[in-house]
C-alpha cells in the first residue's frame, strides 16, 4: 500500500521537531497549508490558540504555517 502526501505530512508533522525549511513559493504554501487543512478538518488538534468551532480551518493552517508550527520537509 501506497503512502499519500496526506500521510506522509502527518508522520512528518508527528516525527520530526526541527524547524521547517523556508517556503520558498506562495504555491508551496498552499499546497501545504490546504494538507493541513484537510487535518484540521478531520480531527487533527490546532498548533496555535484558535477555536476550531469559530475560525476557518485553512485561517488556522495559515497561522500554523506563519508561526512555523507546521513542520515539513521538500523532497526531490
Amino acid at each position: 500500500m501506497t503512502e499519500t502526501n496526506e500521510e506522509f505530512v502527518e508522520e512528518t508533522l508527528e516525527e520530526t521537531n526541527q524547524t521547517p525549511p523556508e517556503i520558498d513559493s506562495k504555491y508551496r504554501m498552499i499546497i501545504l497549508a490546504a494538507q493541513r487543512s484537510k487535518q484540521l478538518q478531520r480531527g487533527a488538534n490546532p498548533r496555535v490558540d484558535a477555536d476550531p468551532r469559530k475560525t476557518k480551518s485553512t485561517r488556522i493552517a495559515l497561522r500554523e504555517i506563519d508561526e512555523k508550527k507546521v513542520n515539513f520537509e521538500i523532497l526531490n
